[in-house]
């Protein structure tokens, strides 16, 4: 099972960074019904970006100027508007898989160093730069478009064993980025659900639910929504 490094138990050796920005066009893709297709091939860009709050779920895409969020049905908008996912774990997936990922094959819009990612606190906040500060929200669910863009063999079963899903974060304070931008994290909650834990409750273990609401209202709406509901079938 993939181990997310976590900082107090695996002490960073630089500060924690965006290593790179990545952004994206639409692909053409036989895994989604959506006639773009996917924006899941991101780039690295070597210029800034302005992040800004891209609008709701199925008006607003990415938070990101220039990059595509194609299927606004189930990406994008306020709650998804920033996907990061930690180098670190993409390293130890290279080693998995026997292949090299390169930045940004994940999706990712920010490829981070020296972030526990997998591990933030529902509610934490994150200063990138000088200008912007996001939060983080909720795990990344896989998906088939996932999948057979990776092309690996039993892929979103792979990825939810290891729960290490990165993070989506919403954009509190808009501000422009680039490759190399320090990240420091401004804010954590007084609570124990990380992104993790939202989601082993959201696939493999739907016990835990309930817990997740005890991170209020910086918790994804959908998964708040996911949480009530089963609350209230295990109160019949």
């Amino acid at each position: 099972m993939l181990h997310t490094p976590h900082p107090s138990t695996h002490p960073s050796t630089h500060p924690s960074t965006v290593l790179t920005v990545n952004i994206g066009g639409s692909t053409p893709s036989i895994h989604t019904d959506w006639p773009t297709g996917t924006g899941i091939d991101k780039r690295p860009v070597d210029r800034p970006v302005r992040v800004a709050a891209p609008g709701p779920k199925g008006q607003g895409g990415s938070g990101l100027a220039g990059d595509a969020v194609c299927d606004i049905r189930h990406h994008g908008g306020d709650d998804q508007a920033v996907y990061a996912y930690a180098r670190e774990d993409l390293d130890v997936w290279e080693r998995e898989l026997g292949r090299e990922l390169t930045n940004g094959v994940f999706g990712e819009n920010l490829t981070t160093s020296g972030i526990d990612v997998s591990g933030a606190l529902i509610g934490e906040r994150w200063r990138v730069g000088s200008e912007l500060l996001l939060e983080v929200t909720s795990p990344r669910i896989p998906c088939r478009t996932f999948a057979g863009w990776l092309g690996e063999r039993g892929w979103v079963k792979r990825f939810t064993q290891a729960a290490a899903p990165g993070a989506y974060l919403r954009v509190l304070e808009p501000g422009e980025i680039r490759s190399g931008d320090p990240v420091e994290i401004v804010h954590r909650p007084d609570h124990e659900v990380t992104v993790a834990f939202v989601f082993r409750a959201e696939t493999t273990e739907r016990e835990l639910l309930p817990r997740v609401l005890a991170a209020g209202d910086a918790l994804h709406p959908e998964a708040r929504k996911a949480a009530l509901k089963y609350r209230s079938a295990q109160a019949i």
